[in-house]
């Protein structure tokens, strides 16, 4: 791969209008369809209001997630063709350890096919009943793993991490007074690991510090704790860095994500963010961790040199951790989160400020107000903009959270509707007709009504549950979209 660190990622227009412009070409392309408002109704109600179990067919866009769905680039592709497809002591494996060693600076490693399977493996390893782990905010696979094994997750974000609209630059920072007081409280033997997550997916794609991590790494390392690093959104989290903390203004991607990685006992990563690919890893540099872990790979996974994912798929990780260190690639997702959320911003939309990585976080809770938490405003928003827009977002709110020992609901901190930007996929044309329907929303959002549940999963039910409109709310936004937008899309 050619080293364009050289390069500049931000062009100026002469005109001064600030947009993203796209440092890739497009030439491989797959037909989109629109449907009319009246079969995005449909659809919604077929789907129970879930965004999940809505068919791709019925989508215009999809922005549910970016796992799996970034775009590749045509040397991944390339380097499928070349794929070694033994089953052990593969030489695509060989390739993808390399690159994590040069790119990630971690010696040992254990492929698994996602990162939730990682974390599978993490869990049975590290965690036993009674343990906490603290960490600057959890993840729902994050969590239901570590509670399955008698673990409880322990959240200790600053106070600036839940605030809608701030202006501080790193949201995702761990609290360093509150993990001194759990470590006091607990004592290290009860805390198997600190875990950070970069960039905290839940509360909007917001980053932590080089410094916030360094401050984390010196505390465990007085107490004997293990750091636990989940970096499936480590290149957001490094371009941040970049461009957010002035001692690393003029360094490198690959000085920044070496330092950082290097402060870890241990990493692990979904590939189907990080390198554009399926599948996922643990690393590390510790071979006691390494050799507690590895049993489980053959289990769980499958043999040590494939973890369960196709050796195609490795190879195309290989170079999907290379180009992680490119700028003109890591910086394309989060410049258009920007300027859509900066769009949307100016127009007196409830937005998550400062822009994060991996998409655009609408607050529900702002945009719906008259919606009452226990009727999850942020799942009510993603349907009302599916019917709008033919778009679909994620609800990261309630309907992600779980319900208590009582049957009742432990309310989410934040309300979110996420919009994914998943790398090199969207076009600024696609970005500005999102931002043209959310704004329409807003301004009928007082039809928007809430949601029930009619059949609930007891694990991660914001996967495949069911709910219905709590009255006729979807109808009267489609007869008010055809009455503004006539016979238009």
């Amino acid at each position: 791969m050619n080293d364009d660190s050289a390069f500049p990622t931000e062009v100026k227009f002469f005109s001064g209008e600030e947009i993203p412009l796209e440092l890739h070409k497009v030439r491989v392309v797959q037909k989109l369809h629109l449907r009319p408002v009246e079969e995005r109704h449909r659809a919604m109600e077929a789907a129970g209001y879930n965004t999940f179990l809505l068919h791709t067919r019925d989508l215009f866009l999809d922005m549910l997630t970016d796992s799996g769905t970034n775009a590749m680039s045509d040397q991944q592709i390339g380097a499928m063709m070349v794929a070694d497809d033994a089953y052990a002591g593969s030489a695509s494996f060989a390739r993808m350890q390399d690159a994590i060693r040069d790119v990630l600076g971690m010696k040992y490693v254990l492929p698994v096919h996602q990162g939730r399977a990682a974390e599978n493996v993490i869990s049975k390893t590290f965690i036993k009943a009674g343990d906490v782990v603290p960490m600057n905010y959890h993840f729902t696979t994050t969590k239901a793993h570590i509670d399955i094994n008698g673990g409880k997750v322990l959240e200790i974000y600053t106070d600036e991490a839940l605030k809608i609209k701030s202006a501080h630059p790193f949201k995702g920072n761990l609290d360093l007074k509150k993990l001194e007081a759990v470590i006091a409280e607990y004592g290290p033997a009860r805390i198997p690991y600190v875990r950070m997550e970069a960039s905290t997916n839940l509360i909007g794609g917001q980053p932590f510090s080089m410094q916030n991590l360094r401050d984390v790494r010196a505390m465990t390392r007085q107490h004997g704790i293990m750091l636990v690093l989940d970096v499936s959104l480590v290149g957001e989290n490094i371009w941040f860095i970049k461009q957010r903390e002035p001692e690393f203004k003029n360094a490198s991607i690959r000085d920044i994500l070496l330092e950082f990685c290097s402060l870890s006992d241990l990493i692990y990563f979904s590939s189907r963010k990080v390198s554009s690919t399926r599948g996922g890893a643990i690393a590390t540099n510790r071979q006691d961790l390494f050799n507690r872990m590895k049993d489980l790979v053959p289990l769980y996974e499958g043999f040590l040199t494939y973890g369960g994912m196709s050796v195609r798929e490795i190879e195309a990780m290989a170079v999907g951790l290379r180009e992680t260190i490119d700028d003109t690639i890591i910086s394309q997702s989060p410049s258009f989160i920007k300027y859509l959320i900066n769009d949307l911003d100016s127009s007196g939309l409830p937005v998550v400020t400062p822009a994060g990585g991996l998409g655009a976080h609408i607050d529900a809770r702002g945009f719906l107000p008259h919606v009452p938490q226990t009727e999850y405003p942020a799942g009510a928003l993603a349907a009302a903009f599916y019917i709008a827009s033919g778009v679909r977002g994620m609800e990261r709110g309630t309907i992600s959270s779980v319900r208590d020992e009582n049957g009742n609901d432990i309310l989410a901190d934040v309300e979110l509707l996420r919009l994914a930007m998943p790398r090199r996929v969207f076009t600024l044309s696609q970005v500005k007709y999102v931002a043209d329907r959310l704004k329409w929303l807003y301004a009928n959002r007082e039809l928007i009504g809430g949601l029930k549940f009619v059949d609930e999963p007891k694990v991660l039910r914001f996967f495949l549950g069911r709910l219905t409109a709590t009255s006729d709310w979807p109808a009267k936004l489609v007869a008010k979209f055809r009455r503004d937008f006539g016979e238009s899309l």
